[in-house]
Formats: C-alpha cells, sequence, structure tokens
C-alpha cells in the first residue's frame, strides 16, 4: 500500500466505528491503494481544514451530544417547561370545573320558566 508522505507528526489512536463504515472505509483504502490510518487522517484534514467546516462540525456536535454541563442544564430546563405545561393543564382543569359548579348552582336556582327562585 503507498503511504503520503507527510511531515506532520502522526499519533496512534484507537477507535471504534460501525461494522458498515469500517468495511466501507477499508474498501476506500483498498481502492486507493492507501491504509486505513491515511483514511483517517485525510478525512480528518479534509473535514477541518477550514474554519467553516470545524465551525459547522462543532454545532453539529453540541447539538448531537451537548456538553457535560449544557445537557444537565438542558434537561433541567426541558423538566421545569414539561411542570410548567402539567400546572397549566391542571390549572384550566380546575377553572373548568368551578365553571361547571358555578353554572350547576345557577341553573338549580331558575324555575321551570327560567325565572330565578332564590
Amino acid at each position: 500500500m503507498k503511504q503520503k508522505d507527510t511531515s506532520k507528526k502522526m499519533t496512534r489512536l484507537t477507535i471504534s466505528i460501525s461494522a458498515k463504515w469500517e468495511q466501507y472505509l477499508k474498501q476506500l483504502a483498498n481502492d486507493h491503494q492507501v491504509d486505513l490510518n491515511s483514511v483517517f487522517s485525510e478525512l480528518c484534514e479534509w473535514a477541518f481544514s477550514n474554519p467553516e467546516g470545524k465551525k459547522q462540525f462543532k454545532l453539529w456536535l453540541d447539538d448531537a451530544f451537548p456538553p457535560k454541563g449544557e445537557a444537565e442544564y438542558k434537561a433541567q430546563a426541558a423538566g421545569s417547561r414539561e411542570r410548567a405545561r402539567e400546572e397549566e393543564a391542571e390549572e384550566a382543569s380546575e377553572e373548568e370545573a368551578h365553571e361547571d359548579e358555578n353554572y350547576n348552582e345557577d341553573i338549580a336556582g331558575e324555575g321551570v320558566n327560567g325565572e330565578f327562585n332564590p
């Protein structure tokens, strides 16, 4: 296999990827007669070589896997919003039940002809 001559310092890193992507990337490496490490290295170089690419990746990553403190904050905020919705629904239900009671009391005070009899 051909190795691209680079003057960049390379480090060893062990990662796990799905079998589907491993097969695909190995096939690309074989098709181009390079090793899998070169494919990953060049993929990273391509994806992160410009500031816009880095920015887009960071935005995607923050959304897909929020940073530790932010993930906890978002979970708490979501819980607070859910509790507020539940409280609003409960209050609306109580108001409706109270209105029904008032309506029934009003009807009970009316005579057969619709006249009010206290």
